[in-house]
């Protein structure tokens, strides 16, 4: 048991190394950016129709996971994935002490020294528990899904496994799954319980949310393609993918 946690311990470590840092950068930013822009609603003039501006980035995150499945398998995306979620705790915390420490936003001053825009402003950096656990929850089981779909519906390719017609039916089918699984279990647990949203709300919250994610993701996913066969051609990784391979797992 302790030698198999050492090796799991050694194939991380060696996984974030083997990712290049800025793509890492950007997968971790996006996270982060999507959970603080989940806290504005999009007004829209239908009652039965809700959004949050958390769809502005989240596809970035799952275009990023989609990626990392693609190359190094859905083990390690996830592994990322929770690696991002904990980052994105951590930044939570930050903007929550910052929140508590005495003193005014910009915009307290602009707005004729209002009080209350500066607890307004408090309030959305510091969040609410239940905003960063719904969030965080979504997140953890939608990469969950969207990670090992998108590998099982790889596997099915024998033939041009690494042709760009595998690529997108992996990516469009597994990203329209567990955005709408993000979604939904986000809307469930925060906007229903808390912000008093319909049932009927929160499904075509889900559902045109992951249809506006998935169109994004779509119109990007010749980058993501191009991603991939770029990180093949460099055998980026390749040290961890050869361990992997060794033990024969799922990377």
């Amino acid at each position: 048991m302790k030698q198999k946690l050492k090796r799991e311990f050694y194939l991380f470590k060696l996984l974030l190394l083997s990712v290049p840092p800025l793509y890492l950068a950007v997968f971790i930013a996006s996270v982060i950016a999507m959970n603080l822009l989940a806290n504005k609603s999009i007004d829209i003039p239908v009652n039965w129709l809700a959004l949050d501006c958390g769809i502005i980035v989240s596809w970035v995150a799952f275009l990023c996971m989609d990626i990392l499945t693609k190359h190094f398998g859905p083990k390690a995306a996830t592994q990322l994935s929770l690696t991002a979620i904990a980052i994105n705790l951590c930044a939570c915390a930050i903007f929550w002490l910052a929140s508590i420490i005495p003193g005014v936003w910009g915009e307290f001053y602009n707005l004729g020294e209002l009080p209350q825009i500066n607890q307004a402003l408090d309030n959305t950096f510091g969040g609410t528990w239940y905003v960063v656990v719904g969030s965080t929850a979504a997140f953890v089981i939608s990469a969950f899904v969207n990670n090992f779909l998108n590998w099982t519906i790889g596997k099915a390719f024998v033939r041009k496994p690494d042709g760009f017609g595998a690529y997108a039916c992996r990516t469009y089918l597994s990203t329209a799954v567990a955005q709408f699984a993000d979604n939904l279990i986000f809307a469930l647990l925060v906007s229903h319980v808390f912000f008093g949203w319909t049932i009927v709300q929160c499904l075509t919250c889900a559902a045109t949310g992951m249809l506006a994610e998935l169109l994004l993701e779509a119109a990007f996913s010749p980058l993501g393609y191009r991603v991939c066969r770029n990180w093949r051609k460099r055998e980026i990784g390749q040290k961890y993918l050869d361990c992997i391979a060794q033990k024969g797992d799922i990377a």
